[in-house]
């Protein structure tokens, strides 16, 4: 047995009726779950080509034939928005794999063994986070060079002391428990303990945090398309498509509206979907 002391069948089924009773969580997993859906489903969906201009239905308002209106050069807005709803979506979802995938494993490390290694790890992890988030993200996509893989990895490599931090303190908290105590007397290793003692018992918060921080760099990916150092043109994604409305914005507003409502809706999917996972994987709830 680790600290949690049920059967794990039980331990599911009770998170998940606690999630399902929480609304606010439900609501925010059906509105990711819509945008996930349609970003799966571009390839197939009976829609424009994205790409495909017309200049007979430049800046055209919202119509029986453009149901979120045409761009600045004819494009069908809503064709590029369900296919730029893949671009965001991975974004987040992809940068926040880099964050977890790095910044875990020091954290653990730095929990576990202390010392002069804690030491120095928590120096580097307060150096990173005393600069702020957005403008390390930008520094390090404009170092890499303008790409949505690039930007990827700099929101990615920006959130990981996050996780550094998250995980040192969990692990710091878990290790002094007397199961953990208990596999060191048995003459188990660093990496036995560590793997299936610890890790195992600091996931939950591991998991609120990153769907949280999903939302974040969904953000973070549309400003740096914004700025020119995302997704590139003439490939679609929400934030590039902001930064050509806003020149636009007296014009034809209808290029702005869809892609700002889409980011905003999706952030806060997530958060809600965030605070329902924290709700129900809180122990203390248990």
């Amino acid at each position: 047995m680790t600290a949690i002391d049920m059967p794990a069948p039980r331990a599911k089924s009770r998170f998940w009726r606690k999630f399902r009773r929480n609304r606010a969580a439900l609501v925010g997993g059906i509105i990711v779950a819509f945008f996930v859906l349609l970003a799966l489903a571009a390839p197939i969906l009976p829609i424009a080509d994205p790409l495909a201009t017309s200049w007979t239905a430049i800046r055209l308002p919202p119509s029986a034939e453009y149901w979120l209106g045409s761009d600045e050069i004819g494009r069908d807005i809503l064709s590029r928005m369900i296919w730029g709803a893949q671009a965001s979506l991975m974004a987040g979802v992809i940068s926040v794999a880099i964050a977890v995938v790095t910044g875990v494993p020091i954290g653990l490390i730095a929990g576990y063994f202390g010392g002069w290694t804690d030491t120095i790890i928590s120096r580097f992890t307060d150096a990173l986070l005393a600069m702020p988030f957005l403008i390390m993200a930008i520094a390090l996509a404009a170092f890499l060079g303008p790409s949505l893989t690039n930007a990827m990895i700099a929101i990615g490599l920006s959130a990981m002391p996050i996780f550094i931090r998250l995980t040192r303190a969990q692990v710091m908290s878990v290790k002094t428990e007397d199961y953990v105590e208990g596999a060191r007397a048995i003459g188990l290793g660093h990496m036995a303990i560590m793997g299936r003692y610890i890790l195992p018992n600091i996931v939950p918060p591991i998991i609120v945090q990153a769907t949280l921080t999903i939302a974040t760099a969904i953000i973070a990916e549309a400003s740096l398309s914004f700025l020119g150092l995302g997704q590139q043109a003439p490939a679609p994604s929400w934030g590039s498509m902001l930064n050509v409305a806003k020149n636009f914005l007296t014009q034809a507003p209808w290029m702005a509206w869809w892609p700002g409502a889409a980011i905003f809706l999706v952030v806060i999917g997530f958060n809600l979907i965030g605070d329902g996972l924290r709700d129900a994987l809180d122990p203390r709830e248990h």
